[in-house]
């Protein structure tokens, strides 16, 4: 039994790394690919970068939701449940950020080339 519980925390501990990891990455990247698009004058960047960052966020929490796998006392599942609902928040602020602007989008007259 004992072996199950080691290998269960191996698991647990190593998706958690990849998937901080792979957050930290989209973060990243999208966070440098919206600052060249800043420069560029893209009109879309501020829907590129929200999209990246809310792809970041949900693998983010992710890692945190396996997090409580490893959880054993009452103050470390306090810690834990603040860490997923202040993503959840930051989630669904990008979320309603992205929606608001893809219908701006859609709402902007159309720049036809003449």
């Amino acid at each position: 039994m004992e072996f199950f519980h080691t290998l269960l925390n191996w698991i647990t501990n190593a998706a958690i790394l990849l998937f901080e990891f792979i957050g930290v990455a989209f973060i990243t990247g999208y966070g440098v690919y919206g600052i060249v698009c800043f420069f560029k004058r893209d009109d879309k960047m501020r829907l590129k970068l929200a999209k990246g960052l809310a792809t970041g966020l949900e693998f983010k929490l992710g890692s945190e939701i396996l997090r409580t796998v490893l959880v054993r006392d009452l103050s470390e599942i306090a810690i834990v449940g603040a860490i997923i609902l202040l993503r959840a928040a930051l989630a669904f602020l990008i979320h309603w950020e992205i929606r608001n602007e893809e219908m701006h989008e859609e709402s902007a007259p159309k720049n036809a080339n003449r």
